[in-house]
């Protein structure tokens, strides 16, 4: 039975572990193989960097490091945090290095708020041994931190709870409050898809089940009305964005259209804005498809055109259609190359003239200087294609595109090979 003070504590306080065993989910760090057993082990725990998206037990994670390392733990979080604050705490653990011959594990939540500046801060202390830093971040270190504190930091990555280790977590909130929740299989099943991955949500959640829910037997529609669907983890200017973004170019260029159909609504549902969906996949269609399907980027441009003429949402259809389109059009990126390789020779040969028998001769001074002397027009010769060379004098003529036999491409490298063979004969 809990107590009164107990019951006035969140659940999630209730059921913070005090243990690395009672930690769920992040085996891969905490497990008798795990690293930060490891350093425990060995009496080695260093300044750390934890991050992974919320509720998968960072603030828990430092909390038990600082009891098992036997450390003074201070927690400060950088979005109410100032220099001031960062002084304090510092000249805290100074005292306690100074007269106890203790070490603080300073805890510092959403690490990545701080500036350069205030990052800085943490280098004297951090390489002194007077603090122990363990910072949590939702956001791609490598982006939202600087090199320096890198260097003296170990970046471990947590991971969003899976689906048992949720439910593992559900079945302990129902021990704690000493009864199961009115919840058919589906209804649970869907409480859990509904915390995606976030430990702490699904305790907030419960609570709410447990203060509006009759003791009738609740099933989905009536989880629905009771709780709201966590939003989608992502944001439009940081690692989420250029995550899925990349999810959703591999499995068009992977020929995939049922997971390029998922990134690309899981990006609608986070709110990324669909012209900049369209801009990528009329990217897309130019490398990566190029002309083994010539109409793929005229259709992505269509797509682009009928969002931006029908709205939101009727314009989004739209663009699933170029998305399936583009996964299931035969790829290639002969002209992306061809056009990077070309540009690299252009620069080295920026100066060279073109061949005179290509120039136009307008005057009569031009025409003595040779320009259009021997040239030859294609449409007179009996293969409609004279062979002539047209690049400049000084370089030997260089093939920079490469047809694959993908689509209209297949076609495309059968003339070229045909061409190939009169250029030959002629240069005989």
């Amino acid at each position: 039975m809990m107590s009164s003070s107990k019951k006035q504590a969140p659940l999630a306080d209730q059921l913070r572990p005090k243990t690395l065993e009672d930690v769920i989910g992040q085996d891969h760090l905490l497990g008798d193989d795990g690293i930060l057993k490891n350093m425990l082990d060995h009496q080695a725990l260093s300044s750390l960097i934890l991050w992974g998206p919320p509720g998968t037990g960072k603030t828990t994670i430092a909390r038990i490091l600082a009891h098992y390392a036997q450390l003074h733990f201070v927690q400060i979080s950088a979005i109410f945090s100032g220099v001031n604050d960062l002084k304090k705490a510092f000249d805290e653990a100074k005292k306690y290095h100074q007269h106890l011959g203790k070490s603080t594990l300073l805890f510092v939540d959403e690490i990545h708020r701080f500036n350069r500046a205030q990052q800085d801060g943490f280098l004297p202390v951090v390489e002194d041994g007077t603090i122990i830093l363990i910072g949590a971040t939702t956001e791609n270190p490598s982006f939202t931190l600087n090199s320096a504190l890198l260097s003296r930091c170990q970046v471990l990555v947590l991971r969003r709870l899976e689906d048992t280790a949720l439910s593992q977590l559900l079945y302990r909130a129902e021990q704690q409050l000493g009864k199961k929740l009115p919840l058919s299989d589906k209804a649970r099943q869907d409480l859990i898809s509904m915390a995606d991955g976030d430990g702490r949500y699904l305790l907030n959640m419960i609570e709410q089940i447990t203060l509006h829910a009759k003791s009738n037997l609740l099933e989905s529609k009536d989880l629905a009305k009771i709780l709201s669907r966590r939003a989608s983890l992502y944001d439009r200017n940081r690692d989420e964005h250029y995550n899925l973004i990349s999810a959703l170019h591999k499995s068009l260029r992977g020929s995939d259209p049922d997971a390029a159909l998922y990134w690309f609504a899981r990006m609608l549902e986070g709110g990324e804005d669909p012209r900049y969906i369209a801009r990528r996949l009329t990217r897309f269609a130019a490398e990566d498809i190029g002309l083994a399907s010539p109409n793929a980027l005229t259709l992505a441009v269509a797509g682009w055109e009928t969002f931006e003429r029908l709205g939101s949402p009727e314009g989004e259809v739209a663009l699933a259609e170029v998305v399936v389109y583009l996964a299931t059009a035969p790829k290639s990126n002969a002209v992306y190359k061809a056009y990077n390789k070309v540009r690299e020779v252009a620069k080295k040969t920026g100066s060279f003239m073109p061949p005179a028998h290509i120039l136009n001769a307008p005057t009569s001074m031009m025409k003595d200087l040779g320009y259009g002397q021997g040239y030859e027009y294609d449409h007179d010769t009996e293969e409609g294609f004279s062979g002539q060379n047209y690049f400049p004098d000084q370089m030997r003529r260089e093939q920079f595109y490469f047809p694959t036999q993908r689509g209209m491409e297949e076609t495309i490298h059968q003339r070229i090979a045909h061409w190939n063979k009169i250029r030959k004969k002629r240069s005989v």
